[in-house]
């Protein structure tokens, strides 16, 4: 691929990242995977303009990074909020009526999961599992975790993240 073949909207910044990104994995066998954690890990998401650039430094087709990147739900393909709010939806936070917190979420920032709210300061994502199943129902914010969530309890969350 020469230069200007992928989309003009990843920057200089970002494609120069990925690139860095590709080179550390691409002599390990089957790096794709490694290399969308990574870029996800660096820019907040994988961007669709990084898409091309990835598979034709790995020599793949398009359609085959795409198709990895839409496939796992863990992959965001849009800039999330300033902080992700993840809601265990796993069965010992069911078994704690997570619903309940669940609920509270949407409604307090307007948006269902994988959704931004609307001052773009937070992603709703559900996860299956943050290891905190003893505390249930479980909420982490960015990396931080929070058992024992309840509604209200969350409201105190979101605006103590609010204030930062």
């Amino acid at each position: 691929m020469s230069p200007g073949d992928e989309p003009a909207t990843l920057n200089p910044t970002q494609r120069t990242e990925v690139l860095e990104i590709v080179a550390r994995h691409r002599q390990r066998p089957g790096p794709l995977l490694e290399i969308l954690h990574d870029v996800q890990r660096s820019l907040g998401f994988v961007p669709a303009e990084a898409v091309p650039l990835i598979a034709a430094e790995l020599n793949l087709s398009r359609a085959d990074v795409h198709g990895v990147v839409s496939f796992y739900d863990y992959f965001r393909q849009q800039q999330p909020g300033r902080h992700v709010v993840h809601v265990c939806r796993a069965e010992a936070c069911q078994a704690m009526h997570c619903e309940q917190t669940e609920q509270h979420a949407r409604r307090e920032l307007g948006v269902d999961y994988g959704g931004t709210s609307a001052d773009g300061l937070f992603t709703l994502e559900a996860a299956y599992c943050l290891g905190n199943c003893a505390a249930g129902p479980t909420v982490m914010v960015d990396e931080k975790l929070y058992g024992r969530v309840t509604p209200e309890r969350l409201a105190a969350i979101l605006a103590d993240w609010r204030s930062r």
